[in-house]
């Protein structure tokens, strides 16, 4: 059985002090359950500081994006021999904000990948459609485009260490989460395309839902045999509420 994975996306929240205080909290209501897996991904600023408050526990370091190559002359860019040397595993790739308000593309993703995985870095690679695509009956078509160029060219021993996140951007942020129906046809779309495109293990793939995941809902989503854990946003500002949702998922 694939283990649960949560991961606390914190986007552009939390000043280095705010991040320290928000960590200290997580690690007093979080209990280590050996079958959650859990990740935080502060802003950059805070990685040092938050690396530092994780180190000896369970929690692991994740980033929100990466730049493409290991060094060079792009002004602002974050590499992945950085974000390693940090103390991060784990890098969010496409997020929906990344590419709908920042421009990436699946060439993008497809680059970011590469250079996690040469860095032995762990991806965690989102997809979703918008709401008109999903009103359109898109959802699969635009889902599949975004995971075959995302991930063409990739190894097949390097595609068992991606995790996949889906996320209908329709959903983030809104307060108006995909039904476990919506969520688990998708999810198990996912699966399906990923065996039959890449020849990827469908059984240990693993595939987190995001979209307005909080304690009222998460139980719900992890019932469903197809969502392995969430990509949290609001609700893993809370540390009451992002240890409410690792204990479920527990569960």
């Amino acid at each position: 059985m694939t283990s649960r994975f949560i991961v606390g996306n914190w986007k552009m929240h939390k000043t280095v002090s705010e991040s320290e205080t928000l960590v200290r909290e997580i690690l007093t209501a979080y209990c280590a359950h050996p079958s959650v897996e859990v990740a935080i991904a502060p802003s950059f600023v805070a990685l040092q500081s938050v690396a530092a408050l994780l180190r000896g526990t369970s929690i692991h370091l994740a980033a929100q994006t990466v730049y493409q190559e290991d060094e060079g002359a792009f002004t602002g860019e974050i590499s992945p021999p950085m974000l390693k040397a940090v103390g991060c595993r784990y890098i969010i790739i496409g997020h929906s904000e990344r590419r709908h308000i920042l421009g990436e593309t699946n060439q993008d993703v497809n680059l970011k990948i590469k250079a996690t995985l040469r860095n032995q870095l762990q991806p965690i690679v989102c997809v979703g459609e918008r709401l008109e695509e999903r009103e359109a009956g898109l959802t699969t078509q635009v889902i599949h485009t975004q995971l075959q160029e995302g991930l063409t060219g990739i190894p097949i021993q390097d595609l068992g260490k991606i995790t996949v996140a889906y996320e209908p951007v329709w959903a983030i942020g809104t307060g108006k989460a995909a039904t476990v129906e919506q969520a688990t046809e998708v999810h198990g779309e996912i699966r399906r395309f990923l065996h039959r495109q890449f020849g990827i293990d469908s059984q240990t793939q693993r595939i987190l839902y995001g979209g307005s995941v909080s304690m009222e809902n998460a139980n719900a989503l992890f019932e469903s045999p197809e969502i392995n854990g969430a990509l949290i946003g609001k609700a893993c500002l809370n540390a009451e509420s992002f240890g409410k949702i690792i204990l479920l998922a527990s569960q």
